[in-house]
């Protein structure tokens, strides 16, 4: 049976499909249950919510045909939802259909994304920030803030592969590059950038360098980004273009690349590299080869991509659909470059059947292949709020068997972005950021090894 975190209490991990709960968070609770066997405890991290994406309650609805109308129960409209707003009536301007706007914060918040070599994560903390909080480092809890002129609109983030502590952001204008610097080994700027440095963390050492910016054509607000898997090229693209660019960035050049008419919504490089998944607003989405840069189209009628996930070989992506629980795997039918795949439905009927959900929002998979991290919507009340975590199978076909439901701090938390650490040893952690204001951790903890 689904574990089922009590109303008031706070899930802390998973021991062998048994998702464990406490009615406060403590350290030593932690270091209890999960701590002694990793070594590491991860604490929660305070952010200004309401700052990022304000009440998440709100319902986005077409008013009169002409425009979009947003409900609140407080009269008082922030930076952070007039920003929304904007970017809203951007997309009624190009002929967006106003019943996918309910969709467009979740597709643009890519939040969170955790270092591959080091216990260290990354998040989106603000409207122009991002915070760094490394667990390696015991002396401080405290994360660096990434703040700097150049960076307004944040809306995704990633790591650099096999580049050590750099990190991308996607922001309004283009894309901000920022590297750790240490006494005696600064990180080096590309010719013609203006260094700038972020507030440190105490006892750390390091001060994150804004090493360089790579701008986006005509300005446009960066909303998605993918590295390939060597870390060499960064695809980046704007939900206002149908292009999208791939960057060099060691020579800070971009190739732009187009394919359809509507604005992208995700960018997903391949394990890899030989593949790249692209999807639009208008319902299409792309599969390319990398070899020759060749795409094969594909369509869903009546919906669009709204999260997508590889498995750990890149033979194969989950897709989560608008207006469905229901997600789809695409197979790849041969070896790369084919593009000759085929797509089959995985059901989640527990969506439907246990919290009365009519579509999924965001979907993760942990590099493992064996655990996948659901969010949805408009469901029970008891059930709202929460992520249900899936044990998944891939042989013969992608199946997946509800574990149970993870519940965050504070009150009534949504959450916002979520993301799995990719090269943790000793199993998935799930970071997950809540609109309580508050960014957790949660080892899932099921190999005989690790325990």
């Amino acid at each position: 049976m689904a574990c089922f975190p009590p109303p008031g209490s706070i899930t802390l991990c998973e021991i062998n499909r048994a998702l464990v709960t406490t009615e406060s968070y403590t350290d030593t609770r932690s270091y209890e249950v999960y701590g002694k066997v990793l070594g590491l405890v991860f604490d929660p991290i305070p952010f200004q919510s309401d700052t990022l994406l304000p009440n998440f309650e709100k319902e986005l609805e077409d008013e009169s045909g002409d425009g979009v109308r947003i409900a609140s129960e407080s009269p008082f409209v922030s930076r952070g939802l007039q920003y929304l707003q904007r970017v809203f009536n951007n997309f009624f301007e190009r002929g967006f259909s106003p019943k996918n706007v309910h969709f467009l914060s979740k597709v643009f918040l890519q939040g969170v994304s955790w270092n591959q070599h080091n216990h260290i994560l990354a998040y989106i903390s603000g409207p122009n920030q991002v915070s760094v909080r490394d667990f390696e480092n015991s002396e401080s809890r405290e994360p660096s803030i990434l703040t700097s002129e150049t960076q307004r609109g944040v809306r995704a983030i990633e790591w650099r592969p096999n580049g050590g502590k750099t990190l991308s952001v996607a922001c309004k204008g283009g894309i901000c590059i920022w590297s750790a610097s240490y006494p005696g080994n600064v990180a080096p700027l590309r010719s013609g950038v203006a260094s700038f440095l972020g507030n440190p963390a105490r006892g750390s050492g390091i001060r994150w360098a804004l090493v360089d910016f790579l701008k986006s054509p005509g300005g446009e607000q960066v909303t998605a980004l993918s590295w390939s898997p060597n870390g060499r090229l960064l695809a980046s693209a704007s939900s206002e273009s149908s292009s999208f660019i791939i960057w060099d960035v060691a020579q800070g050049t971009g190739t732009p690349i187009r394919r359809g008419l509507g604005g992208i919504s995700l960018l997903k490089w391949s394990p890899t590299g030989d593949y790249f998944f692209t999807t639009k607003f208008d319902g299409t989405f792309y599969l390319w080869e990398t070899n020759t840069w060749t795409s094969e189209p594909w369509s869903s009628s009546g919906s669009f991509v709204i999260d997508s996930s590889w498995d750990p070989d890149g033979r194969m992506i989950l897709v989560a659909f608008s207006d469905s629980t229901t997600l789809g795997s695409i197979h790849f039918a041969s070896k790369p470059p084919s593009l000759d795949a085929h797509l089959l439905p995985v059901d989640l009927p527990e969506i439907v059947s246990v919290t009365g959900s009519t579509s999924v929002e965001m979907i993760a998979w942990d590099t493992s292949g064996e655990r996948l991290a659901v969010s949805y919507k408009d469901a029970d009340k008891m059930y709202a709020g929460l992520i249900a975590v899936y044990d998944i199978r891939r042989t013969p076909l992608v199946s997946a068997s509800l574990i149970g439901f993870i519940r965050g701090p504070g009150e009534r938390p949504r959450p916002l972005a979520f993301s799995f650490h990719n090269k943790f040893k000793q199993g998935p952690l799930l970071s997950v950021c809540w609109s309580s204001g508050w960014c957790c951790t949660y080892p899932l903890i099921f190999r005989s090894h690790s325990l």
